[in-house]
């Protein structure tokens, strides 16, 4: 390993990854050859290592300190040795220390359940045996916490008496733990042992018992996440003023609506023992779009400790952290799942908005090291690594779906896998497709017919023009706005390899007379006007791509590995590029020379040659070079005509791995993101009776919103958010409309009993 990366071969994580070992393992080698050469690469002898044994003048001393009341600890530093040997040392000789009685602190049992402090004090009691002889750090004995004082939130059983034989309430259970790691804790330890008593309650459901403790110093809470008792920090709020970015938590509501929350922990699997749970990761991402984070990286920028004001923790997950456990969500492969759940919840909330289908391709250009297959890019106009994604989006143009499609596969060979997944989220129901000229396939139609879909789309190919005296304005309202088209109707006949299919032609002619745009759907109980007015609202899907890249980066990565793709799936065959561009250079010196002819020819001077056999002779030597670019021409040709098209991608790869980019982690950020977008639009509807310049500045007053600042008060039950005033006073009134409605909903801060209350300071 030291050798191959010191010879340049290979970086320290290549290594590491073929030897099976951490990058950190190659690094500390290569420190161990620089310091001591070869000699430093041997491993040392395996296996438990013996411990010197105190004796003599040391264990006399060792005695001595301890009879005048000194702790272990305390004695360990003084001769130079771990406490572990002073306490085997102990045991060898059979000292015994008598453990000290401490008596029950008042305040800590609750009174309020009318009970006395005689259950909890006879629960301290009857730890005195089990108790330490000497308490040492509080993170020490900590370890010496039964899982009984540390159980789940649901877990509120009662606490059975070991001398009365009765059965405490949860409120003297969880103070009586309170008493038993007092005892754990030494006493000049008292002003940490608050702390700790305050976490080791709020882990245990019992955060009302003992309120003095700082809800943004979760130290215990990650201690128990190391200690394996904890699988995600529930969030704590105290009172806190100016937080940053508060105005987020006006989307919670919709969030919640949408049920990611819930889905989230019903499709993954637990996290394990962590601090971060499912809750907080997936809060962390949606607030981070809201916000306008759109990197990873930019948590950077961001003070940790304000964003975890707003998720109720001391500190919001670093980059490190959050890379982390999205790859371990990846890990689960379960995005396709949390999605497809994400689109019923969806469907089952806006199914007025699902008569009509928005589906169209996104092409994400890819400028990286790995070699991918290559995709037009309509912007560029050219062919460019890339990877596609097919977004269906309804009536309204929010995303309901997106599906991850092979660059070179086109839009009419996806729409059928396409179809099928609509099929599944909204069963029977016959609902309309829209979709642009490259899902252009009259064959393609006949399916979709058969799988009980309508088709609305452009006709593609060479249309025959309609006399303009047939076209007769027509006029509709749809979705408050009133449009006028002047359309012509039409039937037309599409035939196809074992069939033909008769549809329905609108078309419409622009305000200057001078296009027509032709329109074909099977939809005939539709009016002229709708038909054309759905057809040309394909460009919300459009707005919402432009917009999602803008606000929300969907085209950055989340991760740079690559994963196995299909090698059977057919591409362009390679060998015939290099042929191709061969013909397209001889096709143009071909023209050349024709234009040369050609230009000989009209400068021909007929009182010299008069006839066609003269001027060939004049020009022998223009005729003889356009007759072997010809040959050269047709040659090629020849050549290209015995290679195939299409060939597999392992064929076109030849002895390379066929691989794509990473799909679980973008899928599932992508998802997110178009969680976030909805919650975002639903403030959009809500606002929009309050603000004259919804249609304008409707979303830019949700998007400042959202980072306006403001402050957090606790109060019984209650969550309350006050934010600062917003850039203008009818902003901010309408922000205050907005939270007079949010208030109604009467939504729980997930993973509380804390009901959300908004409110914004007048200007």
């Amino acid at each position: 390993m030291v050798m191959l990366v010191r010879d340049g071969l290979a970086n320290a994580t290549d290594v590491g990854q073929a030897f099976a070992c951490a990058r950190m393992t190659v690094h500390r080698a290569c420190n161990r050859f620089e310091k001591d050469g070869l000699q430093g690469l041997v491993p040392g002898k395996r296996g438990r290592k013996h411990g010197s044994v105190l004796e003599g003048p040391v264990v006399r001393r060792m005695v001595v300190l301890k009879k005048r009341g000194e702790s272990n600890t305390e004695i360990a530093v003084k001769l130079g040795v771990t406490e572990g040997g002073i306490r085997k040392a102990l045991k060898r000789i059979g000292h015994r220390t008598t453990a000290p009685v401490q008596a029950t602190l008042d305040g800590l049992a609750t009174s309020e359940a009318g009970t006395s402090s005689a259950p909890v004090a006879s629960l301290a009691q009857g730890r005195e045996n089990e108790a330490t002889q000497e308490a040492g750090p509080v993170g020490l004995q900590l370890v010496a916490l039964s899982a009984d004082h540390v159980s789940e939130p649901s877990q509120q059983e009662p606490v059975p008496d070991t001398q009365a034989n009765t059965r405490m309430p949860a409120t003297e259970a969880a103070s009586a733990s309170a008493t038993d790691i007092r005892e754990l804790v030494p006493v000049q330890a008292e002003q940490s042992c608050e702390a700790v008593i305050g976490a080791a309650l709020g882990v245990a459901g019992q955060a009302d018992a003992f309120t003095s403790g700082d809800p943004w110093d979760r130290t215990v809470d990650r201690l128990f996440a190391r200690m394996g008792l904890l699988t995600g920090a529930s969030p704590q709020f105290g009172e806190c003023k100016s937080v940053s970015g508060l105005g987020v938590l006006l989307a919670l509501p919709a969030l919640m609506s949408t049920g990611v929350f819930d889905i989230a922990e019903k499709v993954y699997a637990g996290m394990g023992a962590t601090f971060y749970g499912l809750r907080s990761v997936f809060l962390c991402l949606t607030f981070m779009a809201l916000l306008r984070v759109k990197r990873a990286e930019q948590l950077r920028h961001r003070s940790p400790s304000t964003l975890g004001r707003v998720l109720g923790l001391d500190r919001a997950p670093e980059v490190k952290t959050l890379r982390r456990k999205v790859e371990g969500l990846a890990a689960q492969d379960k995005s396709e799942e949390f999605q497809l759940a994400i689109a019923r919840r969806r469907v089952a909330l806006r199914s007025d908005a699902m008569g009509f289908l928005y589906v169209d391709g996104h092409v994400r250009v890819y400028s990286g090291k790995v070699k991918l297959s290559k995709a037009h890019v309509t912007q560029m106009r050219m062919a460019m690594p890339a990877t596609v994604d097919h977004w269906v989006n309804d009536r309204d143009g929010d995303p309901v779906l997106v599906i991850t499609a092979t660059p070179t596969v086109s839009l009419a060979k996806e729409m059928l896998e396409i179809a099928s997944a609509v099929r599944g989220l909204l069963g029977d129901r016959r609902v309309t497709i829209v979709f642009d000229r490259g899902g252009w396939s009259p064959k393609l139609f006949a399916d979709l017919l058969n799988m009980n879909f309508d088709v609305l789309t452009y006709r593609k190919g060479t249309i025959p023009k309609v006399r303009k005296k047939r076209f007769q304005p027509q006029e509709g309202v749809f979705d408050g706005r009133k449009v006028v088209y002047r359309l012509a109707e039409r039937r037309v006949k599409l035939k196809y390899k074992g069939g033909s299919l008769s549809m329905r032609e609108v078309v419409r002619l622009s305000e200057d007379e001078e296009h027509q745009t032709s329109i074909v759907t099977s939809r005939i109980d539709l009016q002229g006007v709708e038909v054309a007015y759905r057809m040309f609202e394909r460009w919300r899907q459009e707005n919402f791509f432009k917009y999602m890249n803008e606000e929300f980066a969907i085209d950055a990565l989340w991760s740079y590995g690559t994963e196995a793709a299909d090698p059977a799936r057919d591409v362009p065959n390679p060998a015939r590029k290099k042929r191709e561009r061969a013909i397209c250079e001889a096709r143009g010196e071909v023209k050349r020379l024709e234009q040369e002819l050609g230009a000989a020819a009209a400068h021909n001077e007929e009182s010299k040659r008069p006839t066609m056999r003269g001027f060939k002779i004049a020009n022998a030597a223009v005729g003889q070079k356009l007759r072997k670019a010809k040959e050269k021409l047709e040659r090629l040709r020849e050549r290209v005509r015995s290679i195939p098209r299409r060939v597999s991608a392992q064929t076109a790869a030849g002895d390379k791995p066929v691989v794509r980019l990473k799909t679980e982690s973008k899928r599932l950020t992508d998802t997110l993101k178009s969680v976030a977008y909805q919650a975002e639009t639903e403030l959009f509807r809500m606002v929009r009776p309050h603000y004259s310049r919804h249609e304008d500045e409707g979303r830019k007053l949700i998007a400042a919103a959202m980072q306006l600042s403001g402050d957090i008060d606790v109060g019984p039950g209650e969550l309350r958010i006050t934010l600062e005033p917003a850039a203008s006073p009818n902003r901010t009134r309408a922000i205050a409309a907005l939270c007079d409605e949010l208030n109604a909903s009467a939504v729980v801060y997930p993973g509380t009993q804390l009901r959300l209350v908004y409110a914004i300071r007048e200007a």
